[in-house]
């Protein structure tokens, strides 16, 4: 069963199960629309799934039949003045608090497993864009809907929705604000697997598994690779670096480890070291 942690706020539930980070959008009664509560507890959860070398991923997931509506505005009567005021002082010091949140800078390298129940529109698909793997449920409806409401995408969404699929598909979701099916989103290839609905955190939590059976050193390598080694480098620029990362894990004990239990027909045991 997982375990609650103390960084959870009214609006973030943040859980450990094993070596699985789970954060869970608890605004149900506002279609999880962002809040400084929710914003705090998902900064907070990221840096430590970051730090915390006996994490090995996260999911994230929400509570109610909508995964996110986005950024809201208000204020509502049921803030919790203390998270609010713990939020801006730490804005104070991260001034860029708020997009760490919504994973648009200072990413974990760890590997993030979202899961989609309902409506993920505008903020609630900026954030999908920040996550590694993605499960939905039948259905869920995606969009980046701001042009519609004479707004700006500021998630990054037109610097990182067009690497993802196709551009001219990228550029129809971007202009007209239209809403995407899940099986749509799963042809343009923004997400992995169509489930049923409810089944999504299941699937997640499958995804999860398979990566923490995994050598930690290495995945988290490689999620270095994909979150740095970007198209602004060179081909020949971006192997050099690749192979900075694959040295350290080569000389690893989890290495060969690895290589052992190949030999010996056994399950690796890898310890992160």
């Amino acid at each position: 069963m997982p375990t609650e942690l103390n960084i959870s706020t009214k609006h973030c539930l943040v859980e450990q199960e094993g070596n699985v980070l789970i954060v869970t959008l608890n605004r149900p009664e506002a279609k999880n629309a962002f809040s400084s509560e929710m914003l705090l507890g998902m900064y907070k959860a990221w840096r430590l799934v970051d730090e915390d070398d006996n994490l090995y991923c996260a999911i994230i997931t929400a509570k109610g039949d909508t995964f996110s509506a986005g950024m809201d505005l208000k204020v509502g009567p049921d803030g919790d003045q203390a998270t609010a005021e713990e939020f801006m002082t730490i804005m104070a010091t991260v001034p860029n608090v708020h997009w760490q949140a919504l994973l648009r800078e200072n990413r974990p390298c760890k590997p993030i497993i979202l899961a989609v129940e309902g409506y993920a529109l505008a903020g609630g698909t900026e954030i999908l864009q920040g996550t590694d793997i993605r499960v939905a449920a039948e259905d869920a409806i995606f969009g980046v809907t701001e042009v519609a409401r004479g707004l700006y995408p500021m998630s990054g969404s037109t610097i990182r929705l067009r690497k993802q699929i196709p551009y001219c598909i990228a550029a129809e979701i971007l202009l007209t604000g239209d809403r995407v099916s899940a099986q749509q989103a799963l042809e343009f290839g923004l997400i992995n697997r169509v489930v049923p609905k409810g089944e999504t955190l299941n699937e997640a939590k499958k995804f999860a598994a398979k990566i923490c059976a995994n050598g930690p050193l290495a995945v988290k390598a490689v999620v270095r690779s994909l979150r740095e080694h970007t198209e602004h480098l060179s081909e020949d620029e971006a192997m050099q670096k690749s192979d900075e990362l694959a040295g350290p894990v080569f000389a690893s004990k989890d290495a060969k480890e690895g290589m052992r239990a190949f030999k010996e027909k056994r399950p690796a045991v890898f310890k992160g070291e």
